[in-house]
């Protein structure tokens, strides 16, 4: 065998033809491994859905770099060539080839990129590690950002990436004079409204092989594998991000924070996914969505509500993660120690919010950001459960979930268990933002309208036992003040009422 040159090694989300890495690599003299790995599927237990898209789609990656000229070792899993890691698959195609250098764009979590860091040293073969350039905001950039500040808020960073791309800029002014229109996102939506469905694609060949596999392999992993119906190539993932801007982002802005029982998807996009494994480019689809807008076919706030989560929220939590790591993950501002309760993977907790969610998390690898921040991630932190079993949940359920996405997410914006760097405010909320957002409270077994006592609903107690519990610690933040007023102003045995609740709740869990 001719010796490579450079070895390009592609990580499972990585996939993108214009990947630093590569565009570093001439396909006549450089060879890609990439590689299904036993580690990766089973570091936390991956949805079965998860990581049957991921194992497909870097089959399908792999077939589009071949027609792009480049020659691709790709290892699957089972295969006699397979060896379970990272580290230990670079050391058998560095033993088959030879090659004079390492390539790879930096990985995105900080484990993987730790694991790759040694590799020079390990094998005495130069290490070329380039930059992620798929995002905005570089992580130097955003150190530059951070540098100095007080207060950390994705506002003010959101308004520099708008100012940096000029998305939705009239000059040096936001369009429609304000930077931000959340308070237009916030409609609950009526049950009889049209929704349209994401798009969906039958498995092809390649997908069905993978299909089998995963249920040969993971079958006691948590999730449903069928149906299975997400997009797995880059032209499929690009027609999904245009199905839901022709059909879906109209009514994005209004319903965006809605919940409706078996309604999993409502108006959103369904496509994080696709982005966060490389399917998609951030900057391209929003600049579609921009396109949309300013041809009048969307309104503003939808245009404005989908750029924020892209540009803004999601690049900033990336910089978070990056500003932080290691030792976030271990963030506890509360001091919670309860374990995860089981009713996170079977959906029978009796809490109609609470089950509704699950069931479609176990169905579709997927909840939309208000089901994991006000109805798991709410209950989580209102119950004292560990902000790491959480995270860990997160991490496992979830088919866009990666670290680097996942972690400040659970950590800073649900549990807000990094103390306020992230979040403004706790997110914590009784029964009655649910049944505002919502109509899961009609079909449950426990009265959203009472308090405290055996039928009512485990939200209101738990949320102002939450408040109790933690009033030293939350009571100066100037947005949860008056809740810690409003408590005090409890008489006594009302008090009494919602301690007790609570605790009877929480011992039964």
């Amino acid at each position: 065998m001719r010796r490579v040159r450079n070895l390009i090694v592609v990580l499972g989300d990585q996939l993108t033809p214009t990947l630093s890495s590569l565009a570093a690599a001439d396909p006549a003299r450089d060879r890609v491994l990439m590689a299904e790995l036993q580690d990766e599927a089973t570091y936390v237990p991956h949805h079965k859905k998860k990581i049957a898209f991921l194992f497909s789609a870097m089959r399908h990656f792999a077939e589009e770099l071949r027609a792009l000229g480049w020659s691709v070792d790709y290892v699957k899993l089972g295969s006699p060539e397979n060896q379970a890691s990272f580290t230990a698959q670079l050391a058998h195609a560095i033993a088959a080839h030879r090659p004079e250098r390492i390539l790879v764009t930096d990985a995105a979590e900080w484990r993987v990129s730790q694991e790759i860091a040694a590799w020079q040293a390990l094998f005495s073969i130069p290490v070329d590690r380039f930059p992620d350039d798929r995002f905005v905001c570089s992580t130097p950039a955003f150190r530059a950002w951070a540098k100095g500040r007080t207060q950390l808020r994705m506002e003010y960073f959101y308004r520099e990436m708008r100012r940096q791309t000029g998305l939705l800029m009239d000059g040096d002014a936001p369009v429609g004079g304000k930077w931000n229109f959340d308070s237009e996102n916030r409609k609950a939506a009526p049950v009889d409204i049209f929704m349209p469905r994401p798009s969906v694609f039958a498995p092809d060949a390649i997908t069905a092989e993978v299909l089998s596999l995963v249920q040969a392999r993971f079958a006691h992993h948590f999730g449903d594998l069928a149906p299975f119906w997400f997009a797995v190539t880059r032209a499929d993932a690009e027609a999904a991000f245009a199905a839901f801007v022709d059909r879906a982002l109209p009514q994005f802005g209004d319903y965006q924070d809605a919940m409706l029982t078996n309604e999993p998807f409502l108006y959103h996009a369904v496509i994080s996914q696709y982005l966060n494994c490389g399917l998609l480019d951030p900057l391209r689809v929003c600049r579609q969505v921009e396109a949309a807008y300013r041809s009048g076919k969307v309104p503003l706030n939808a245009a404005e509500g989908f750029i924020r989560q892209i540009i803004g929220w999601r690049e900033y939590v990336r910089g978070i993660y990056w500003l932080k790591m290691p030792g976030y993950e271990r963030s506890n501002f509360f001091g919670h120690t309860r374990e995860l309760p089981g009713f996170y993977w079977t959906a029978d907790s009796d809490m109609a919010c609470i089950d509704a969610a699950v069931t479609q998390t176990k169905e579709q690898a997927y909840a939309h950001h208000i089901q994991r921040l006000m109805i798991t991630g709410n209950f989580a932190m209102l119950a004292g459960v560990d902000p790491h079993a959480l995270h860990e949940w997160y991490l496992s359920v979830y088919a866009d979930a990666y670290e680097w996405v996942e972690l400040p997410n659970t950590v800073g914006m649900s549990q807000f268990a990094d103390g306020g760097l992230l979040a403004s405010k706790p997110y914590a909320a009784s029964g009655a933002y649910i049944n505002r957002m919502s109509n899961y409270c009609s079909s449950c077994g426990y009265d959203v309208k009472q308090r405290t006592g055996p039928m009512a609903c485990p939200f209101n107690a738990l949320y102002w036992d939450f408040v109790a519990r933690n009033r030293t610690k939350i009571g100066g933040n100037p947005r949860m003040a008056q809740t810690v007023r409003t408590y005090d102003n409890f008489a006594p045995d009302e008090r009494q009422r919602i301690a007790e609740s609570a605790a009877n709740f929480l011992a039964n869990l």
